[in-house]
C-alpha cells in the first residue's frame, strides 16, 4: 500500500476535487478511493462531497498496482542506445508505452520484456522501467531504466529540471512571435473528461512549454520546436490548442477537417539529454522525424517559405 499525504494549500468545495488534483486522475477514480475508505481528513474518514479547508491534512492509502500476466512480444522498436543501466527508444506512431485499461498487449513494454533482460521494478508489474511517457500518437525518443538505481536518477533529473525533453510539431496557422513561454495550469476538462484543459490557477497543475519558431509556410502552417520544463498529460497539445494553433492530426485537440492523410498529430520528440545515472556523462540523443511527418515537410515546402 502506497500511502500520501497532502495538506491544502487552498479551500475546494469537495474532497473528490482536491484529490484528483493531486494525484493526476479522474475525479471517478478519486472518488472510488473515497468511497473504500481509503482516505481521511484530519485523520477521520470522510465523504467524497466533503469541502477540503485551507491547512487540512488529507491522508490517502493507494493501492499497489494489481500483479498482471504481461507477456513479452516480439514487437519492433527501435533502441538508439543501450547499456547496463538505460536504453533509449525511438517509439514509434500508434505504440501504446504502457498497459492500461484492460489492453495488456501490444504496448512499448510488451516490447521491452522482449528485447531487454531487466527492468526497473519502481513502477511496479504495471509500468516496469518506464521514468517519463509521451502518447500514443505522439512518436520519438524516451529513456527506460534497466533497474531501480537507474530509475531513482532519472526520476530526480526530471524533477529538477536536468532532464531536457525537445519536440518538433507541426502546427496551424502562422505564429506571430518567434519564441516564448507558456505558462499555465492544465488538468482535467471540466465536462469532458478524456481531454485536458487550460484551468485558472489553482484548478490545475502548473505546466510551462518553451517555444521557438522554425519556418512558417505560406500555406498556412508553422513547425515549432519546443521545450518542456514540465510534464503534465497532453502539455504540448493542450498548449497548442490553447494559443489557437492545435497540432496538425490532432484527433483530440485539432481541427474537426483533417489533412494529409494522417494518423495522428504531427509530434515528434526529436532530442532527448539527461545525466547517464551511473557515470554522470551528459549525453544528448536525436532522432528524426518520422517519414509520414517528413513527406508533410516536404509538401509544404515546395510552397514559397514565409520569412
Amino acid at each position: 500500500m502506497n500511502r500520501r499525504t497532502f495538506t491544502a494549500e487552498r479551500a475546494f468545495d469537495r474532497l473528490d476535487v482536491f484529490l484528483s488534483e493531486q494525484l493526476s486522475v479522474t475525479r471517478s477514480a478519486a472518488k472510488k478511493l473515497i468511497e473504500e475508505g481509503a482516505v481521511a481528513v484530519g485523520g477521520h474518514a470522510a465523504k467524497a462531497s466533503h469541502p477540503v479547508k485551507e491547512g487540512d491534512v488529507v491522508e490517502a492509502a493507494i493501492p499497489e498496482p494489481k500483479a498482471l500476466d504481461l507477456t513479452p512480444e516480439d514487437i519492433p522498436i527501435d533502441i538508439v542506445y543501450e547499456d547496463e543501466d538505460i536504453a533509449v527508444v525511438n517509439k514509434p506512431q500508434g505504440l501504446t508505452v504502457h498497459a492500461g485499461n484492460g489492453n495488456l498487449s501490444g504496448t512499448l513494454v510488451n516490447a521491452l520484456l522482449f528485447r531487454l533482460r531487466s527492468l526497473s521494478s519502481i513502477n511496479g508489474v504495471v509500468r516496469p522501467g518506464i521514468v517519463h511517457r509521451i502518447d500514443k500518437d505522439t512518436s520519438g525518443l524516451l529513456v527506460v531504466a534497466k533497474n531501480d538505481a537507474a530509475h531513482l536518477s532519472l526520476s530526480e533529473q526530471i524533477a529538477k529540471k536536468t532532464c531536457r525533453r525537445e519536440y518538433l510539431a507541426l502546427c496551424e496557422g502562422i505564429w506571430k512571435e518567434e519564441c516564448g513561454t507558456v505558462d499555465t495550469y492544465i488538468g482535467r476538462h471540466p465536462t469532458d473528461r478524456i481531454k485536458m484543459a487550460v484551468l485558472p490557477e489553482g484548478k490545475g497543475r502548473r505546466a510551462v512549454t518553451h517555444y521557438d519558431v522554425v519556418k512558417r509556410y505560406r500555406r498556412g502552417y508553422t513547425l515549432v520546436h519546443f521545450s518542456l520544463e514540465t510534464g503534465r498529460t497532453h502539455q504540448i497539445r493542450v498548449h497548442c490548442r490553447y494559443l489557437g494553433h492545435p497540432i496538425v492530426g490532432d484527433p483530440v485537440y485539432g481541427s474537426k477537417k483533417q489533412k494529409f492523410d494522417l494518423n495522428g498529430q504531427l509530434l515528434h520528440a526529436f532530442r532527448l539529454t539527461l545525466d547517464h545515472p551511473r557515470t554522470g556523462e551528459r549525453m544528448t540523443f536525436e532522432a528524426p522525424v518520422p517519414e509520414y511527418f517528413q513527406r508533410v515537410l516536404d509538401v509544404l515546402a515546395k510552397s514559397e517559405t514565409v520569412q
